[in-house]
């Protein structure tokens, strides 16, 4: 008998954790708090996985046998018994979590790992008073997990070694790449990185700079064309003569003028707001964002497979 994996929350995280484990084996239990909600996932699942299948990212599994991992059950209770891993995936409310992870801490077995998928909350905001919180961790995945790999484990300064362990061998087994995040920090890496990003993307457009759209094509048809396969340390490590040293050596001055003007963070919802907003409803129009994310799928399906096919191969993550 396979193993079974407890998803609670089945939103669009939810979903693509379900498929991430089911199509490598794992019979997947799928809780939500609106039964409905859990019905409406397997639907969805059913829906892209034709898609994937095409695509070869099945695992060699059929559609049938992936989506027949997946059951949608209907009591909390049933989700958890004899489960070996819990993937929560509830809204990013306080106190909804400390309530939740007290439910989950009661009904789990005592072997398995309760992780959640915030990315936001500190684990220590809301395993803190567990009996169990030792073996409570943060798997902080990418939307969606089962096309892009990485998740961010992040331990509370209770979590054993042990629970870290367990949690980053099973996303491996998955064909995640999972980062340890060393010590709690607002946001994590992941979107620290992206934060820091966007404010600098406002502030050009809300400078006067450039327009959102001529912002998106820097990052998508500049700097995105190298991070699809490396990232920032490896492409200065590589854009200099001696490598990462002499990069910096060279450049630090020349980007340190750069970054002393970027102390000012500007208001994300003034007017800058109002320019982006209309180039993107220019770009496209808002009932088309439904089909626009199912486009920005399938090409996630293409970038999985050509990480599958020629990254992974080299050993390069």
């Amino acid at each position: 008998m396979a193993s079974a994996i407890a998803v609670i929350g089945s939103g669009f995280i939810g979903r693509g954790w379900a498929i991430a484990f089911a199509r490598c084996g794992y019979d997947v239990r799928l809780w939500d708090v609106r039964p409905e909600a859990a019905l409406a996932a397997k639907d969805y699942v059913a829906s892209i996985l034709p898609d994937l299948a095409a695509a070869d990212l099945l695992n060699g599994e059929s559609i049938a046998a992936v989506a027949g991992r997946i059951v949608a059950v209907a009591k909390l209770e049933d989700a958890l018994d004899g489960v070996v891993h819990v993937q929560e995936n509830a809204p990013e409310v306080i106190d909804l979590k400390i309530d939740l992870f007290t439910r989950l801490d009661t009904l789990t077995p005592p072997d398995a790992v309760i992780a959640s998928s915030t990315s936001s909350l500190l684990p220590s905001a809301f395993t803190e008073k567990l009996d169990g919180r030792a073996r409570c961790v943060v798997a902080h995945p990418v939307n969606p997990p089962h096309l892009i790999r990485l998740v961010e484990i992040v331990p509370a300064s209770w979590t054993s070694g042990e629970t870290v362990r367990k949690t980053e061998d099973l996303m491996r087994s998955l064909g995640q790449n999972p980062v340890l995040v060393r010590r709690e920090i607002d946001g994590f890496l992941l979107n620290r990185l992206q934060a820091a990003l966007l404010d600098e993307c406002f502030r050009l457009v809300d400078g006067g700079y450039a327009s959102a759209a001529d912002i998106d094509a820097c990052i998508r048809d500049g700097l995105a064309s190298r991070w699809i396969f490396m990232g920032p340390f490896e492409t200065i490590d590589l854009n200099a003569p001696a490598g990462v040293r002499d990069y910096v050596e060279r450049y630090q001055g020349m980007f340190r003028k750069m970054t002393d003007t970027m102390h000012h963070s500007p208001d994300w919802a003034g007017p800058a707001l109002e320019g982006i907003e209309a180039d993107r409803r220019a770009a496209l129009p808002a009932e088309q964002l439904g089909n626009r994310q199912i486009w920005r799928d399938r090409n996630l399906i293409e970038v999985a497979k050509f990480r599958r096919d020629s990254l992974d191969k080299q050993d390069l993550t």
